[in-house]
């Protein structure tokens, strides 16, 4: 008998996982999807041949595996109404809702549901996602398997060992990205102020961002060694890093990506008391 993935929600994540899905050989068939706009269904069945509907319920039903890829708001009342058939079938719960506990989604739901949190990011849109990964104890090995397959169908995925954890990955990978945006803002608007077209500027920061990743990724090396590598002595590049460490730069960043995870554990604790 044929696994059942589904999706509650059908926006830019949910797609990028579904794309992936199918990608990586699943069966567009097994994959289930329910949104309430016609327009986002009509999207993913032109797109990925997957099936669709506008019922959450249906959903539930037929699910082996339920993706709950909603926003963080509006999880407690998408699992609500699905209690007593969640209990009864016991699809293992992928969230990847920002915030929202595991204690919460088991409260909603009732018995002693397969949850499994995943903080993914926005590079899952074009397949390069990091994403991070906690399951709970009624999460089978078999389970975890699953989750992450269905994750490193969109990029790399790491488990983490508590749930806590959650908000580190959400202010490192999560919201990484966005520190990333902001260096190449940077150096763009500098390469612009040196005499540079805008263009250029934009093409040669986003190619060597680009390059630097790919060295990183292929070198077993600390990023610290590849970064010395390319500091001459009395070179440019030296001055480059005198100047960011004599402004304090990577104590900033590091306190910039701790204030992240902060906000990630305020955000969290208001999820519960909401």
């Amino acid at each position: 008998m044929t696994s059942i993935t589904a999706f509650i929600g059908s926006g830019n994540m949910a797609r990028s996982l579904i794309g992936g899905l199918v990608d990586s050989g699943t069966a567009p068939e097994s994959i289930l999807a329910s949104d309430p706009d016609a327009a986002q269904r009509q999207r993913l069945t032109e797109q990925f041949k997957v099936r669709t509907c506008d019922d959450n319920t249906t959903v539930a039903e037929t699910a082996d595996v339920l993706v709950m890829a909603v926003k963080p708001q509006v999880m407690r009342e998408a699992l609500l109404p699905l209690g007593p058939i969640l209990r009864e079938r016991q699809p293992l719960l992928i969230s990847i809702a920002a915030g929202v506990t595991i204690d919460s989604m088991t409260a909603w739901v009732g018995g002693e549901p397969a949850i499994v949190r995943v903080m993914p990011n926005t590079p899952a849109l074009v397949g390069t996602g990091a994403s991070g990964l906690f399951a709970n104890e009624a999460v089978s090995n078999a389970q975890r398997e699953v989750a992450q397959s269905i994750m490193q169908a969109v990029g790399v995925s790491v488990w983490v060992s508590r749930e806590a954890l959650i908000d580190t990955v959400t202010a490192v990978s999560g919201s990484g990205p966005a520190y990333f945006f902001y260096l190449m803002e940077a150096i763009e608007a500098a390469g612009v102020a040196g005499g540079l077209t805008p263009d250029i500027a934009r093409r040669l920061t986003l190619q060597t961002a680009l390059g630097a990743a790919k060295l990183a990724i292929a070198s077993d090396e600390p990023v610290a060694e590849l970064r010395r590598r390319v500091t001459s002595p009395a070179g440019t590049t030296e001055r480059a890093i005198q100047f960011l460490e004599s402004a304090g730069a990577n104590e900033t960043i590091q306190r910039a990506v701790e204030a992240a995870r902060i906000r990630s554990e305020e955000l969290a604790q208001l999820e519960q008391e909401d």
